[in-house]
């Protein structure tokens, strides 16, 4: 897929609204085709999984949590809580939600409609009460009494799974990843044991049949090397050795074998984007930029943007998920409007979050299972159809992206160094896009090939609705003239 755009919903939360007890084979297909409509390709329904009850109570009441819960839905109640879709029972569509075949069902109408559905793969770990630890017991990290006495916050024994004597003594390790503390409401995957990995590629096929792909949680972690390093304790007090080949490679290739077109997307950190491309990932997320942007980091940008055209073209831009604060929060109104344009135009893909067209604010724990009310804006709302209308015109699909050289105006105006600029090529079309990633008026000049043997051309804004005549040799000669006010936008369509 090339340049593709990914709206991910919370599901559990996201259902409500359409009514108390619908299920996802109840929704109505029109709301899916709006989504179509405005150029999204994939919809990634996030949280569908069965997760345990039971670990609410034990894990869900800590108290970063609840000063969470307080500032996102200040009258939430016990009721409210449902866990973390993060944290699954195993791979069982969640009852509230669908089923296995209602959830087949409405891959095939999306499909139909031009659209496919991603869903969550969780290879690091599952809920820290799984039946998996009656099942599969031997997939998981498994401990000892003298780890635990030692890092009791990281170990513990799942009594509530005992069938025998010898479960009842079984410790197993939280999940976690390494910079943080463990998540005790998971139990830790051992990626050095081949039951395991021929477990979770069995999930994957299996998934393969439901979905045309999955984002795949924090995938660096099962990389041998992060693996080795967050638990070498364990792993070298009971021989574990780091296997010949990547998980992933194993996993994405036997995976291809049974469905040729899977698509493979990784939340990815700690610059470890490209390992994962090179191991058979489609995607991975584009979490560095994210920070740039919102540091103003516009040297850092333009050289992110320089990378390898395979590169970009495999990573996921966003200013928002549910793990990011919202990006009218994050930015500010005006430069979230400037930072959606510049995701929105260069390579890769595009990801959107459920709320993100209607400007919300409030980023909501994915424990809660009830959102808090804000009122739509308007101006976010027009805003974003008009980018999105603009954006899924198939130059800015099948174009050729470039930069363009940013020139000053004079020599004692330095504000040129505040603005992007880039074009998209395909066949006899050009769009130009420009944006003042500023809080002051700045203005530069622009060159850019132009096939004309007209003596002016002229620019329609498309963006902004407006029409511009130039002469043909001034954009050639000295370049275009821009003067835009603080994080204020251009896309241009030029005709001779």
């Amino acid at each position: 897929m090339l340049n593709p755009k990914l709206y991910e919903i919370n599901t559990r939360v996201w259902i409500k609204q359409f009514g108390e007890k619908v299920k996802l084979n109840s929704i109505p297909l029109s709301v899916f085709q709006s989504l179509a409509d405005k150029g999204i390709n994939i919809i990634w329904l996030m949280g569908i999984w069965n997760t345990c009850p039971s670990t609410i109570e034990k894990y869900c009441y800590e108290v970063g949590l609840i000063s969470a819960y307080n500032n996102s839905l200040k009258d939430w109640h016990k009721n409210d809580l449902i866990g973390s879709p993060f944290a699954i029972d195993m791979y069982e569509v969640n009852p509230n939600l669908s089923t296995y075949q209602d959830l087949l069902e409405l891959k095939n109408k999306l499909n139909k409609i031009g659209l496919k559905l991603f869903l969550d793969f969780i290879p690091n770990h599952f809920s820290a009460d799984s039946n998996l630890i009656k099942t599969n017991p031997g997939i998981f990290l498994e401990a000892d009494e003298e780890l635990m006495s030692k890092d009791p916050f990281t170990f513990y024994k799942p009594d509530s799974h005992c069938t025998n004597t010898e479960n009842c003594n079984k410790i197993f390790a939280h999940g976690r990843d390494p910079l943080f503390p463990a998540w005790r409401d998971t139990i830790q995957i051992n990626f050095f044991k081949e039951e395991a990995r021929n477990f979770l590629i069995e999930q994957l096929i299996k998934l393969s049949g439901i979905c045309n792909g999955v984002r795949c949680d924090m995938a660096m972690l099962p990389l041998n090397n992060i693996f080795h390093n967050t638990w070498s304790g364990v792993l070298n007090k009971f021989g574990y050795k780091k296997p010949e080949e990547e998980f992933w490679k194993t996993a994405i290739e036997k995976v291809r074998a049974e469905s040729r077109e899977f698509i493979f997307m990784a939340e990815c950190y700690w610059d470890l984007e490209w390992d994962l491309q090179q191991l058979g990932f489609d995607f991975t997320y584009d979490k560095r930029l994210t920070d740039r942007l919102a540091a103003n980091d516009i040297r850092g940008v333009n050289a992110h943007l320089r990378a390898d055209r395979d590169f970009q073209l495999k990573s996921v831009r966003f200013l928002e998920n549910h793990d990011e604060k919202r990006a009218v929060t994050k930015f500010g109104k005006q430069r979230s409007v400037a930072a959606a344009t510049i995701i929105s135009t260069i390579q890769g893909m595009k990801l959107y979050y459920d709320g993100q067209f209607e400007g919300k604010k409030i980023k909501l724990p994915l424990q809660l299972g009830r959102e808090p009310f804000e009122k739509i804006s308007e101006t976010k709302k027009t805003f974003y159809n008009k980018l999105l209308d603009i954006t899924k015109d198939e130059i800015f699909i099948k174009g050729e992206w470039s930069q363009l050289e940013i020139l000053p105006v004079n020599v004692k105006n330095d504000t040129y160094n505040n603005i992007f600029a880039w074009q998209w090529k395909f066949e006899n079309n050009l769009r130009i896009v420009v944006i003042n990633y500023s809080d002051s008026t700045s203005q530069c000049r622009l060159k850019f090939h132009i096939n004309s043997s007209f003596e002016t051309i002229i620019l329609f804004d498309l963006l902004n609705d407006q029409k511009y005549i130039r002469r043909t040799d001034e954009i050639l000669n000295s370049g275009l003239f821009i003067e835009l006010k603080s994080y204020k936008n251009h896309i241009f369509s030029i005709e001779g």
